[in-house]
């Protein structure tokens, strides 16, 4: 079950905690048990239990839970609470095909990319997100990687592509690493395992080279799908 190390709530300036933000806060908390593994594929759970664990009241719960149901990483279990979605080795494989897909269509060959000051700075930032994944992934901290990883995809997606693209992305990615992980985990040792060439192609973007940046990404993609099939295989 989840630790209580979750998101803390946050509160308005009156001094009491909204609701919404606590939605969004238990959903991301438990969306990280899950991506870290904690919360294993097939393992039910009650929104009661949730609640206590978090010192929480029922509701902003069971909101948080129907989220992350819509996102595809819980199913409703009638009568019964939630379960952790259990991805195939046939969902990974179409979760690689489709993330392929719309990286395409976010880093067109043809697409004219702005080179500006803005651009640059933004590109900056990314960059060091980059350099935090990579170090993760040479380390083989596979915790750290997924936090750095989504939020270096999302944040250069956010710049390159339209906001359907981005958010459709950030949600193929996310499950992804979680069908990935019960992989993964299985490994004692991660060092020179994970893929980590963000920062070559932060830097083919900012030359503006989309021939590049495409190859990098074809190479993420069959890196990624060649490791879990493996590790899949045995």
């Amino acid at each position: 079950m989840p630790g209580t190390g979750g998101a803390t709530p946050s509160r308005n300036g009156n001094g009491a905690v909204t609701r919404s933000t606590l939605r969004q806060q238990l959903a991301d908390a438990l969306r990280d048990e899950v991506l870290a593994g904690r919360l294993q594929p097939g393992q039910e759970f009650t929104v009661k239990e949730i609640a206590d664990q978090y010192g929480v009241s029922a509701t902003p719960v069971r909101e948080a839970l129907v989220d992350l149901s819509a996102q595809g990483l819980l199913d409703a279990v009638q009568h019964r609470g939630f379960q952790v979605h259990e991805y195939s080795l046939t969902d990974y494989r179409e979760m690689i095909e489709a993330r392929a897909m719309v990286i395409d269509g976010i880093f067109r060959a043809d697409k004219e990319y702005d080179t500006g000051p803005r651009t640059a700075a933004v590109l900056a930032a990314v960059r060091r997100r980059g350099e935090e994944a990579r170090r993760a992934a040479t380390a083989g901290d596979l915790t750290v990687l997924i936090g750095y990883d989504l939020r270096f995809w999302r944040e250069l997606s956010d710049l390159f592509g339209n906001p359907y693209l981005a958010d459709f992305l950030h949600r193929l990615r996310v499950q992804a690493w979680v069908c990935a992980v019960q992989h993964l985990q299985r490994l004692s040792d991660l060092r020179g395992q994970l893929w980590a060439r963000h920062t070559e192609l932060v830097d083919a973007l900012s030359r503006g080279d989309a021939k590049a940046a495409h190859e990098i990404v074809a190479a993420h993609n069959a890196h990624c799908l060649a490791l879990v099939e493996r590790l899949a295989a045995g």
